[in-house]
């Protein structure tokens, strides 16, 4: 499995004025919980030899994108006998805040492993958290989501220009939806590549993918920004029409064209990675790096791989510190766009 090697850090725009996004829907607070949830993990992991023990830490519900990650690596490692005993916990709370908070005060214990990505790393810009990526020991990115642009099988917009001159010319009369935060960016960022203010754009907050669709196919929204697996049945079953792919370049097995392909230069991938405690020593850092990708080297991960359709993009040492410092600084940036 090959290392990739991170994009450089995105250019600073010039010459733009701020401006918010007006968004319909509220923004969830964070919620004071994880208390529990944080006992769990200290009396189930603390001390233990990492191949003895391990805790995967999911910062959603079940069900979720981070939660698929986190059940489908501790399958990849209890099936290869990689850990003898693997449990994941569920925390879910203001984008992964709450989580990422717990994990900082596990110092110096190895035996934990949050699952996170671009949506926890935007989370701690938006909901300004006192715990950030920097109280955490990164390990890898392990793979990405593209989203894609989709409107409904019924719309009038034939192809992404289509919605572009539609959007340009009442830029309020398009409403927007997403599955997520990460969505909101995708949608910020194509505003932005097709000259249009955030804040002359009306977007949607939904509760995730599904919520999206069904705002999609209710009327709701007239387009939207979503994860591809999350929509790819919709547009198999001839219910959604993709206009484009969020992607730098094409993507073999996905017959959508990319927005770059089509003139509007936007990439921003939902990617996932793990992490562990601060205050590690080089040895564990080590061995915890090692184990995550042994756990990718697995069948069970190949094959979870096909099934949630991701993409496998695999970022470790250097590499990895270089490109989470360009993702914060691309991600702060569409923030200033949005005014937050």
């Amino acid at each position: 499995m090959s290392e990739k090697v991170p994009d450089s850090a995105p250019t600073q725009k010039h010459g733009r004025t701020r401006f918010a996004a007006r968004v319909v829907g509220g923004v969830c607070a964070a919620a004071i919980i994880g208390i529990a949830s944080y006992g769990s993990i200290t009396s189930a992991a603390a001390g233990q030899d990492i191949q003895a023990s391990m805790t995967i830490i999911a910062p959603a519900a079940a069900g979720g994108g981070w939660d698929g990650v986190a059940r489908e690596l501790q399958q990849a490692q209890k099936a290869n006998g990689l850990v003898n005993n693997v449990q994941v916990v569920n925390m879910p709370g203001a984008g992964g805040t709450i989580a990422l908070g717990n994990v900082a005060m596990l110092n110096g214990q190895p035996n934990n492993i949050l699952v996170g990505g671009t949506g926890l790393m935007a989370a701690t810009i938006q909901f300004d958290s006192a715990a950030t990526l920097d109280d955490v020991t990164p390990l890898a990115v392990i793979v990405e989501e593209y989203d894609v642009i989709v409107v409904p099988a019924d719309s009038p917009y034939l192809t992404l220009q289509d919605l572009v001159d539609a959007w340009r010319e009442d830029p309020k009369s398009i409403p927007w939806t997403g599955g997520g935060s990460f969505d909101q960016l995708v949608v910020t960022d194509f505003a932005i590549a097709a000259g249009i203010e955030p804040i002359d754009t009306t977007y949607i907050s939904s509760d995730g993918g599904g919520e999206a669709i069904q705002a999609l196919l209710n009327g709701t929204a007239d387009a939207a920004a979503g994860g591809y697996p999350d929509n790819i049945d919709q547009i198999e079953a001839g219910r959604l029409r993709a206009l484009a792919l969020v992607a730098k370049e094409p993507v073999d097995g996905i017959d959508i064209p990319t927005a770059a392909e089509q003139g509007y230069d936007i990439s921003l991938t939902n990617w996932r990675m793990l992490a562990a405690p601060a205050g590690l020593s080089e040895e564990e850092t080590n061995q915890l790096t090692d184990l995550v990708l042994d756990s990718l080297a697995t069948p069970e991960w190949s094959e979870a791989i096909d099934r949630y359709r991701w993409a496998e993009r695999v970022i470790t040492g250097s590499d990895l510190t270089d490109f989470l410092a360009a993702e914060q600084i691309r991600i702060e940036q569409l923030y200033e766009e949005m005014g937050q």
